[in-house]
């Protein structure tokens, strides 16, 4: 098969065995160094890119994407309610009443957040729904006095589903025999949920009908609004819409990024640094790649200059170099990405294997999260042999500005 002359050559000298074995050796590493570089960014990534969907899943599936708020109770709720829902930039739009409180039980009293939810608007799709270790959110109904809590506030309070509970309004007072006293009242738990965050032991759910009778508001008592996006990063654009639409322009609104805004700006930062940290280790096992290539550009001088003396041009002795250097380069990186994605598809599976519990003793059942992303391994691919392709310029450069003359002098 019809090949270029300095593409032959070079690749006859990247397979050539009559190498010093120094040369060998730094050639190894540099290949062995890009393997692993590539190897393990694609793996860390990966990881990262799990925490971060978590992340985003267990917050940004609870916290409200967007609240519209009003002064007085919202007459109208739920034509406003159904017409944000049918916007196709909102997936969930859900009234709620919300007041601070305390929950008291046998053993212990809480400070916690009530929320009055409409089970109707929460269930279909409620990240709460689907982590629910006892009940249902459907068991809450008006008039019943049930409530939902989370798993590290039962263990608290030492209660569970079927127990009484008694929630206090602080905010909310009444005048009785005994003087002014908080509002209360007693409720059944019936739910327990699990989130795995601090929501878990600082809010408790009951029926929207309930908390506004307990508040003392006319109606359905609802102030709040909040809107869950199909994609929480467009909150601002969706703002400025509905603050120009007649149904909502006279609202309130805020968005997810004034509370946790800082949080995920530190994440997106944090992961930023490690693909900077990882890139550094490939390129500085591509950059061996020059080491290599410049003791054998000193070991071929001999051969540079007969090829010139044959009427090879500077540019082919350039290309037969960089071919050489790029040969490594491409070793490295294929056997890196293929390494990457084994490792990182098996990546529970090693640890598990090795006995190796990254997240401590206290997630001994939980594995981590991973999430591989083609155009991430693409990219990877694509940086690393563009590194090993600039490592190899310097050299080749080298050798294209040999002069036989002064080294066949001496032949």
């Amino acid at each position: 098969m019809f090949q270029p002359v300095s593409l032959f050559i070079g690749l006859r000298y990247s397979r050539s065995q009559n190498r010093s074995g120094f040369v060998s050796f730094i050639t190894f590493f540099s290949i062995a160094g890009i393997l692993l570089g590539v190897t393990a960014l694609i793996t860390v990534v990966s990881v990262m890119n799990g925490f971060e969907g978590q992340l985003k899943e267990r917050i940004l599936g609870l916290v409200p994407h967007t609240v519209i708020s009003s002064e007085q109770p919202i007459d109208n709720w739920r034509q406003v309610a159904e017409t944000l829902q049918s916007d196709p930039l909102i997936n969930k739009a859900t009234p709620y009443v919300e007041s601070e409180s305390l929950l008291q039980s046998a053993n212990k009293l809480s400070g916690v957040l009530m929320q009055g939810i409409f089970p109707e608007y929460e269930i279909s799709d409620s990240i709460i729904e689907k982590h629910m270790q006892f009940g249902s959110l459907s068991a809450l109904v008006p008039g019943d006095y049930k409530m939902v809590i989370g798993a590290s506030l039962a263990r608290e309070l030492g209660v569970s589903t079927g127990d009484k509970v008694r929630l206090l309004l602080p905010t909310k007072t009444i005048f009785t025999p005994m003087g002014r006293v908080p509002v209360q009242r007693t409720f059944t738990v019936a739910g327990v949920f699990y989130l795995g965050s601090q929501v878990d032991n600082q809010m408790v759910l009951i029926h929207g009908q309930d908390a506004a009778r307990l508040l003392r508001r006319p109606a359905d008592g609802v102030k709040n609004i909040r809107l869950y996006l199909n994609d929480a990063f467009t909150a601002k654009d969706v703002v400025a819409q509905l603050q120009t639409q007649p149904l909502t322009q006279n609202f309130e609104f805020s968005t997810w990024d004034k509370t946790q805004g800082n949080l995920f700006a530190a994440v997106k930062v944090e992961k930023n640094m490690m693909w900077l940290m990882l890139s550094l280790i490939i390129a500085v096992a591509a950059f061996n790649i020059v080491s290599a290539l410049v003791m054998v550009v000193i070991d071929k001088q001999g051969e540079i200059g007969i090829l010139q003396t044959l009427g090879m041009s500077p540019f082919g002795v350039l290309k037969i170099f960089m071919t050489q250097g790029m040969v490594n380069g491409i070793w490295g990186t294929i056997l890196g990405s293929i390494g990457g994605v084994l490792v990182t598809l098996n990546l529970n599976s090693l640890l598990s294997v090795f006995g190796v519990n990254i997240l401590g003793s206290g997630f001994i059942m939980q594995k981590l999260p991973v999430e591989l992303r083609a155009e991430q391994v693409l990219v990877i691919l694509v940086s690393a042999l563009l590194m090993s392709f600039l490592a190899t310029l310097y050299p080749a450069y080298r050798a294209s500005k040999t002069q036989p003359a002064e080294v066949l002098r001496n032949e």
